[in-house]
């Protein structure tokens, strides 16, 4: 269960990154020349939902992970800026904090 929970982690963590890229975008298209509201449309809910799910993945991935309290409020403040997901998944990375146990491996038959 431990492994499924920081596999989703990261998945959610770089799916909210890519929508926060999106949502930018469409705030671009928005707010600039343009003038289409077509990107913040989909954008939005999208990022929304993500964000949500990257936050209880978070705490779900802290408790199993067995994370301190300042690794768990920075994976959780890493939601509000953008991209920081990507960056915070990469540093704990580094530290070992996303650590999943290999599938184990059947032995190859020798002969």
């Amino acid at each position: 269960m431990r492994d499924k929970v920081t596999r989703l982690f990261v998945v959610v963590a770089i799916a909210e990154a890519i929508s926060w890229a999106g949502l930018l975008i469409g705030m671009a298209f928005k707010y600039g020349p343009p003038s289409n509201e077509l990107g913040v449309r989909v954008f939005g809910p999208i990022h929304g939902a993500l964000f949500l799910a990257y936050c209880v993945l978070a705490l779900l991935t802290a408790r199993a992970q067995r994370w301190r309290l300042l690794p768990t409020g920075l994976a959780l403040a890493s939601g509000v800026p953008p991209l920081a997901t990507l960056a915070f998944k990469r540093w704990a990375g580094r530290r070992g904090m996303l650590n999943v146990d290999a599938p184990a491996r059947e032995p190859t038959p020798v002969g």
